[in-house]
């Protein structure tokens, strides 16, 4: 099975988790947030993302979500895991994303599943008066 590490400003990450928890049950193992706050130093940040690399790296493939591209957990994350085998990073993680990644784990392979949920994030991004509208 597919792990997860959410890397986000803030509690973001972990609130993203218990909302796509609610939705598709818990995630019992596999799945760890790591948060960023400006009272911790970059150090101390990189390390707790990299212990977290450590625990979640598996022979299935590890999928490091951040919340946008640029930002300091993108930043972090991309030096830490990018000579990591069976190891993506995909950013601008939403809802939708987790949804679709903690209901597919198990049954897609790491390539298949980084795709799913790069067109499934931005397949739930939409005007949704128009995509509404366009359906009458």
């Amino acid at each position: 099975m597919i792990n997860f590490l959410i890397v986000t400003h803030g509690e973001f990450g972990a609130y993203l988790v218990e909302a796509a928890e609610s939705i598709v049950g818990r995630q019992e193992e596999g799945v760890q947030t790591v948060v960023l706050s400006a009272r911790v130093s970059t150090i101390d940040l990189r390390e707790r993302i990299r212990r977290a690399l450590e625990r979640l790296q598996n022979q299935d493939g590890l999928i490091v979500f951040t919340d946008m591209f640029g930002g300091t957990p993108s930043n972090l994350s991309f030096p830490l895991m990018q000579d990591r085998p069976k190891t993506e990073i995909v950013s601008g993680v939403n809802l939708y994303m987790l949804v679709s990644a903690f209901t597919h784990r198990a049954d897609c392979s790491l390539p298949e599943l980084v795709s799913k949920l790069i067109a499934d994030g931005q397949k739930s991004i939409c005007d949704i008066r128009r995509r509404v509208l366009a359906r009458v």
